[in-house]
């Protein structure tokens, strides 16, 4: 079965190959024998309601000088396409949102976007982790600077995080009392740190096994991949993001961790989110990762599997089980 394969992402030239985990997706794709369409954000319109995009046929090779070859890039209707994976990376903004709805008149048409336009914009990676009560630490968001500081005043040592980041960007750890929490509280708000803020934000109660790692599980169409990858801070730096220097660990997933994603497998299969990365520090779940979540190719070079090769597995069933329904 050949498959008509279109990507949204972020510029292709620009990616890092060795830890892209898009670009693996893309060589299994092509590997497979799948054609490859390539378009960004700005490529993306409506027609009379019909969804277009300008897409440009494409070629991957595992080359870090030269990576991909790009066609000639033509207007064409979305729902032309089989599968779209959406992998633009965060933020979740306006135009983010715009393009999830016409994403969304593709998978009316027909087309399986990867994963699902109305659960990236409905799941907002910081608060969907809220609605697994069981598996969270203490957390409060809120646009009350007060409201904030009485939770840090009443778990001693709290991380403070905007909605809408990613990359560790923005996160602050901060004890109770601290001179610079105010300041903190501001910068997060948007607003005064002693009234109401235009922006809300996430505290949550500090969980010191940072340490070891804040690990990564990616769970395929509610399956976990059995190894998490275990981002370790360095030095004096307490969050363990591969973007602030994390250092990458595999690791076998524990028991409370495949606990965790059998509260969390249902609702994913329930929203049609079939890629997904969960993030655990502990015995905690911090957040769920859906617009596009990595460290797939960390993982298959450290353990020796292939985990773009599982997800095109199910990418394929659900494409047959489309065109038979």
């Amino acid at each position: 079965m050949t498959l008509s394969v279109g990507v949204l992402m972020d510029p292709i030239g620009a990616i890092k190959i060795a830890k892209d985990t898009s670009f693996a997706m893309l060589l299994e794709a092509q590997r497979r024998g799948h054609a490859l369409h390539y378009f960004e954000q700005g490529d993306l319109a409506l027609r009379d309601g019909a969804p277009w995009g300008r897409i440009a046929p494409l070629a991957v090779r595992e080359d870090p000088q030269h990576w991909h070859t790009l066609g000639q890039a033509q207007w064409r209707d979305l729902r032309e396409l089989d599968v779209v994976l959406m992998r633009k990376d965060p933020p979740v903004d306006a135009q983010f949102i715009y393009d999830t709805m016409v994403l969304e008149a593709a998978e009316h048409g027909g087309v399986n976007v990867i994963n699902r336009p109305r659960s990236l914009r409905d799941c907002n990676e910081k608060l969907f982790a809220l609605t697994f009560p069981q598996c969270i630490a203490p957390t409060l968001v809120s646009r009350d600077a007060g409201e904030l500081r009485r939770f840090a005043a009443e778990h001693g040592e709290v991380v403070l995080k905007p909605l809408d980041g990613m990359g560790g960007r923005g996160i602050f750890r901060v004890k109770a009392g601290d001179s610079n929490l105010n300041s903190m509280l501001e910068t997060l708000l948007g607003g005064d740190a002693h009234g109401a803020g235009r922006q809300l934000t996430i505290a949550q109660k500090y969980i010191p096994e940072i340490t070891a790692g804040d690990k990564r599980i990616l769970v395929i169409d509610g399956e976990p991949v059995p190894y998490a990858l275990a981002r370790i801070p360095q030095g004096n730096e307490f969050r363990g993001n591969l973007a602030a220097g994390g250092r990458g660990v595999g690791v076998p997933l524990s028991d409370r961790d495949r606990w965790i994603v059998a509260q969390v497998a249902p609702e994913l299969r329930r929203r049609g989110l079939v890629f997904v990365g969960l993030d655990v520090i502990g015995d905690y779940l911090t957040e769920i990762n859906v617009t596009s979540p990595t460290c797939v190719r960390e993982l298959d070079a450290q353990f020796g599997i292939n985990i773009a090769g599982q997800l095109f597995d199910v990418i394929e069933q659900h494409v047959i089980g489309n065109r038979t329904a």
